[in-house]
């Protein structure tokens, strides 16, 4: 990634000389409909960030990190699921994502849930919830009724 001091916006969610990724590289982790752009990224702060789109009734994987997540929403509307906690979010709202909190986002049937995530530049790969996790968050109703694997 280059350090241009200005990247024009295009008016729908792409910038100038910033590549739309797959949002998983391998394959492996189950989810739907998601993009991901890395906007910012400099070794002197260490961090990264980084534009994630889910299409309409899409969603990420359900993971948890050693890192922390500052997610903002700047498109559309949706849910997310952080810990054991369910909540709506909307444009302009703040998540925050701790170190090792199982977590998931999904955009509303109709549109499109952007967000701007930034997190360590250097961090560990996502852990997928095994039998017994998927378990424990299933035992809360609402949990249940929100995740997608």
């Amino acid at each position: 990634m280059s350090n241009k001091p200005h990247r024009r916006h295009h008016g729908d969610f792409t910038w100038e000389e910033v590549p739309v990724l797959a949002y998983k590289q391998d394959g492996t982790a189950p989810f739907r409909d998601v993009t991901r752009q890395v906007l910012f990224e400099d070794a002197d702060l260490g961090c990264q960030l980084r534009y994630f789109e889910v299409a309409p009734g899409g969603h990420s994987t359900l993971e948890r990190h050693q890192h922390v997540h500052a997610v903002m929403i700047v498109r559309g509307a949706g849910r997310a699921m952080v810990g054991n906690q369910v909540m709506s979010v909307e444009l302009n709202d703040l998540v925050h994502v701790p170190a090792l909190s199982w977590h998931q986002f999904r955009a509303d049937a109709d549109a499109p849930l952007g967000f701007l995530c930034m997190v360590n530049a250097e961090r560990d790969r996502p852990q997928l919830p095994d039998a017994i996790a998927l378990a424990q968050l299933r035992a809360q109703p609402e949990v249940e009724a929100f995740i997608r694997v």
